[in-house]
């Protein structure tokens, strides 16, 4: 049977990924997703597996993909610039296809930013971050409860689409405590990657005919080749279909190079049903929509329950999936609102995607942006609402 708990935010994503099979942890303090690493310490000893302080969040992220590569479902935690020197890492996940999981406590400011204030400033970075041109999955936690289930279902979606998954949460979620009912072990539906079968001769690591494929992934020191190997003094990444790598840049070479970046986003956006995820509250009847994701969804949700004892009729979307971004979501609830409130602890990053979503609509959007490090309370939100409603 699973049990009641009260838990620290950052307990209860480690307790998720325990949940979700995760047996390697690498990662490197900082404030505040310390717990998170402290937590791992703690657990992993006692379930059989391991955790370990690199010397920085570099070789954090590499380590975790080591462990990936020979079959260890891997997670990692960090903050601010710790995310920032991650990147690399996240980009050499998606080029090899390693199922890796990062959750990112978001702290303020660019650079070191301030440790120990809140924001939600990384929203473009969790999707954009590193070189190249690929597709990640960045899941956004709203409650306590949601810390755990999220990272159980983050874990699943790294193994399933072998994509590098990003948990995007904040100070304030990190260092909430509530109470969180675990679910029975024995009824968690786990995802393990796809793995390779039949003869090592003629094993290509993706079928080239097939844009969506979510190829079967042989771990490093089996029979079949892996993804992400050394060869020639230099380790290699973007590849081909028979693992190699695709340096020497022939017009062949250049269409199968073609293919596998379309592939790369299309193993994703092809289930796009089953990755985007958003919870509406009392938007059937809404003249007023809230868009939020994260803590601010929390929040917007109390606002909503406020309002409508008020006589305003606000509802809520949240996003649950924030990449790949739920457009579709956001214009279909939107249709029938004559107005948008875009409450964010950032200089309007969330702002720019809705804009987007709703681009000819002709339905306004208006922010509400936090970027002093304080909190927007539920009573911001309904100003701004019985504002537009008048």
């Amino acid at each position: 049977m699973g049990e009641r708990r009260l838990m620290l935010g950052n307990e209860a994503f480690c307790e998720g990924a325990i949940a979700a099979g995760v047996r390697f942890f690498a990662g490197y303090p900082i404030t505040p997703a310390t717990e998170i690493f402290e937590a791992m310490s703690r657990r992993l000893p006692g379930v059989g597996g391991v955790c370990i302080q690199m010397e920085d969040e570099i070789a954090s992220i590499h380590a975790c993909m080591g462990a990936s590569l020979v079959g260890v479902k891997a997670i990692t935690a960090t903050s601010g610039i710790g995310f920032s020197l991650m990147q690399g890492g996240l980009g050499d996940a998606a080029a090899s296809e390693i199922p890796i999981v990062v959750i990112n406590v978001q702290r303020v400011g660019p650079g070191a930013g301030v440790a120990t204030a809140s924001a939600q400033m990384d929203f473009m970075q969790s999707r954009w971050g590193s070189n190249g041109d690929y597709m990640r999955i960045v899941l956004a936690p709203s409650t306590v409860s949601e810390a755990h289930s999220l990272t159980i279902k983050a874990v699943n979606f790294s193994e399933r689409f072998r994509v590098p998954v990003v948990i995007l949460t904040e100070l304030f979620l990190g260092l909430l405590r509530d109470t969180v009912e675990t679910p029975d072990p024995g009824g968690i539906e786990l995802q393990e990657r796809p793995r390779p079968s039949g003869p090592v001769d003629g094993y290509l690591t993706y079928d080239a005919r097939t844009v969506n494929d979510v190829p079967p992934m042989a771990d490093v020191g089996s029979e079949y080749r892996a993804t992400y190997f050394y060869q020639n003094g230099a380790w290699r990444s973007t590849h081909v279909p028979d693992g190699y790598n695709a340096d020497e840049f022939t017009r062949d070479k250049g269409v199968q190079l073609d293919f596998f970046i379309r592939r790369i986003h299309e193993k994703v956006l092809s289930h796009r049903d089953e990755v985007v995820m958003t919870e509406a509250t009392r938007t059937d009847d809404a003249e007023i929509l809230v868009v939020a994701y994260g803590i601010m969804a929390q929040v917007a949700k109390e606002a909503v329950h406020l309002a409508r004892q008020q006589g305003i009729r606000m509802g809520l979307l949240k996003l649950t999936t924030v990449w790949p971004f739920p457009d579709a979501e956001v214009r279909a609830h939107a249709a029938r609102a004559k107005a948008v409130i875009v409450p964010e602890m950032s200089r309007g990053q969330l702002l720019g995607e809705v804009g987007k979503a709703l681009n000819n609509t002709g339905v306004p959007i208006l922010p509400l942006q936090h970027i002093n490090t304080r909190f927007i309370t539920p009573q911001e939100i309904i100003a701004l609402c019985s504002a537009v409603a008048r």
